[in-house]
């Protein structure tokens, strides 16, 4: 373990960005909480905070959700889950600079269309703060409930909408002729802020999700330092030089590209054998962020969420004051 924060060469890692969890369930997603949580750190030097994305719950879930050892869905009990662009909405207007990602938003349940304009018309209100964080979804009753196009042509169909995307947002006369959906002959304004578009981050752990994020996207986004999902530093650094072979086959450059991962923020309870990433002492939490940055890794996304709102602003006051402040000198 570092003992001398002095000894940490941050040359690498002072570019490192954060982010948080927002609520979308719970005592805390209601107007007043969601304010003073965005707020906080909006104020407190964090880059994005994050929603996720359910829009109904089914009663009877088989799938196996891939971030828990059991597979069991932690999130089922009660199917209660604000809609994410519109939660992001509504923060876009009392925030001032922190970035707004839907992360992940799953592409196959929405009409292509619809959610472009709705993405570009938050990105427009927002001065130019969305990041798009996208996955392929996991859930097939899900699917199945919301009528959305087949849950084993979900990685085909989510390519294609991102493509649609793209086209609507940079093209004076959009047109599309894809397997899932077609137009020409229309009129699609108002376009995004940010040009070409809102970066794109994609999700996903699979060799797929990686190849996507290269042919499609802005960056990688995956979850890591879970047991279902550890990422430790030497898995990161295998997919990252699958991720840099393959762009070098397509002619990618890499070098741009985000490494946005998401990650647990345990408190400082640590038993001193096992701990886990991000846990224990403050110098224990700046090594690891340093030895994924030196990986390439550019930004690292904390769940702080909590049902206590002290709670939750007191996390991300003292993930301020204890690492973002030394991370930024």
């Amino acid at each position: 373990m570092l003992t001398d924060l002095a000894d940490l060469d941050m040359k690498r890692s002072e570019n490192m960005e954060f982010g948080f969890y927002l609520p979308n369930h719970g005592p805390t997603s209601r107007p007043g909480p969601l304010a003073e949580i965005a707020q906080a750190g909006d104020k407190n030097g964090f880059e994005c905070m994050v929603v996720g994305d359910h829009i109904i719950v089914p009663k009877s879930i088989k799938s196996v959700y891939p971030y828990t050892i059991d597979g069991e869905f932690p999130g089922g009990d009660t199917g209660e889950y604000l809609e994410q662009l519109t939660l992001l909405s509504y923060l876009s207007g009392i925030t001032n600079r922190i970035k707004l990602v839907p992360s992940v938003m799953i592409v196959p349940y929405r009409n292509p269309i619809l959610t472009a304009k709705i993405l570009s018309t938050i990105d427009l209100l927002s001065n130019g703060r969305l990041i798009l964080g996208v996955g392929v979804g996991w859930m097939e009753e899900e699917f199945k409930v919301m009528q959305s196009p087949p849950f084993n042509k979900r990685g085909k169909v989510t390519n294609e909408y991102l493509k649609i995307f793209k086209e609507l947002w940079t093209s004076e006369k959009p047109e599309f002729k894809g397997e899932f959906y077609s137009f020409s002959d229309i009129q699609f304004l108002p376009k995004p802020i940010q040009k070409p578009h809102p970066p794109i981050w994609v999700g996903g752990q699979s060799k797929a999700a990686i190849r996507r994020a290269v042919d499609l996207g802005d960056g990688w986004h995956p979850v890591g330092a879970i047991p279902a999902a550890p990422l430790e530093p030497s898995q990161i650094s295998s997919e990252l030089e699958y991720l840099k072979t393959y762009a070098d086959s397509v002619d990618r450059d890499w070098s741009n590209m985000a490494i946005a991962m998401k990650a647990p923020l345990y408190d400082e309870k640590t038993d001193g054998v096992n701990r886990r990433k991000f846990s224990g002492a403050e110098s224990d939490i700046l090594e690891d962020i340093f030895n994924y940055s030196k990986l390439g890794v550019t930004h690292i996304i904390f769940d702080m969420r909590s049902t206590d709102l002290t709670e939750t602003k007191e996390k991300i006051s003292w993930f301020s004051e204890k690492i973002i402040s030394k991370m930024k000198k």
